[in-house]
């Protein structure tokens, strides 16, 4: 149901100015609480009304402070749609970013990648969806090697595929006024559909190893 999120408020940003740079302990804690209710609570409500929009995004986790400075000037959160394969949305006081990912991989999961982006119907189709992906704005990134890897030829068509230990495709979706709005909500469905095809590739042919 819509209507839990109403964006983030004008004085996250104040919030998140003052927790600059190396802040102190006592400042830390001192704005700890207006941390919680101005910058977390509102990604909260706002994945709450992502996966009420669409249940595939209903496995999601906002994450807390931790001790790195850099937690505390970053608000982040993933949604889980496969096994190391996420969403990834980022509050801090330059705005709102998305990325869709599939990093951290487990034992297997690369040979896996590799055979499908190798294999001419599952490759030529990941290969088009990058493209276009890409032309929506995304900067495609990853763990990427040197030269192919033993076992596939250096002159692949999809060689650039083949490098890769892990995929991400992000972008920045601004810090306008629709952040401080319900609109945000749509703001981050639009991107996931973006990132749609990209991550449902890698669900269905980077799967989960024993």
């Amino acid at each position: 149901m819509r209507g839990q999120f109403t964006g983030w408020p004008e004085q996250a940003m104040d919030v998140l100015w003052q927790l600059q740079g190396e802040p102190t302990h006592a400042t830390r804690e001192r704005y700890r609480a207006d941390r919680e209710r101005l910058v977390r609570q509102p990604m909260i409500a706002l994945l709450n009304e992502v996966a009420d929009t669409d249940p595939r995004y209903e496995d999601f986790s906002v994450w807390h402070y931790r001790t790195d400075s850099w937690w505390w000037q970053h608000q982040g959160a993933v949604i889980r749609l496969g096994r190391k394969i996420e969403i990834g949305l980022r509050f801090a006081l330059d705005g709102l970013r998305i990325q869709g990912a599939w990093w951290y991989p487990d034992p297997g999961q690369v040979d896996m990648f590799r055979k499908a982006v190798a294999s001419e119907g599952s490759g030529r189709e990941l290969s088009a969806i990058v493209k276009d992906v890409r032309k929506k704005g995304y900067d495609i990134s990853g763990d990427v090697m040197k030269r192919p890897p033993r076992g596939y030829p250096t002159d692949h068509s999809r060689a650039n595929l083949l490098r890769h230990r892990s995929l991400i495709a992000a972008r920045p979706l601004g810090c306008e006024e629709w952040l401080h709005t319900p609109e945000a909500v749509d703001r981050v469905l639009s991107a996931a559909a973006d990132l749609d095809a990209l991550l449902m590739w890698l669900v269905r042919h980077v799967k989960r190893t024993a």
